[in-house]
């Protein structure tokens, strides 16, 4: 059983509309990530559209993420757990870091060949998921 901490997570019923309207946003960066030819953008989207399906997939399970200091960690452990898959903790971890490292130290800018593989690994993801309603 997946423990959902009540210091980043709050009970929520969601209807299907709205689970379903955050996986098309997610899916939407991530058509982003695919369509770019500019290394930033495909690194920056594919994160974002991994944030954006652990959203997706802990709202299925009932529960909003609340906006605190170290959300993003949670968003990613518990997105590894639910789908039971330990590299999307430590890839989805190492993507969270470089992206912190850009936002706050300007001291990361990811290569072509690191985004491509970046975005591989995000559409891998996608592909495990089974979202029925």
């Amino acid at each position: 059983m997946i423990n959902f901490e009540s210091q980043y997570f709050q009970k929520l019923v969601f209807k299907n509309e709205q689970i379903e309207q955050f996986l098309k946003s997610a899916s939407h960066d991530l058509k982003i990530a695919e369509t770019s030819d500019i290394p930033d953008v495909i690194f920056k989207f594919s994160y974002d559209a991994l944030i954006k399906l652990g959203i997706t997939l802990i709202a299925k399970k009932g529960y909003k993420i609340r906006s605190a200091t170290g959300h993003h960690v949670k968003i990613v452990e518990k997105l590894s757990q639910i789908l039971k898959e330990e590299d999307i903790l430590v890839l989805g971890n190492k993507m969270r870091q470089e992206r912190n490292s850009n936002l706050y130290d300007g001291g990361f800018f990811v290569g072509e060949k690191d985004s491509r593989e970046y975005l591989d690994f995000v559409k891998g993801v996608f592909k495990k998921v089974d979202i029925r309603y």
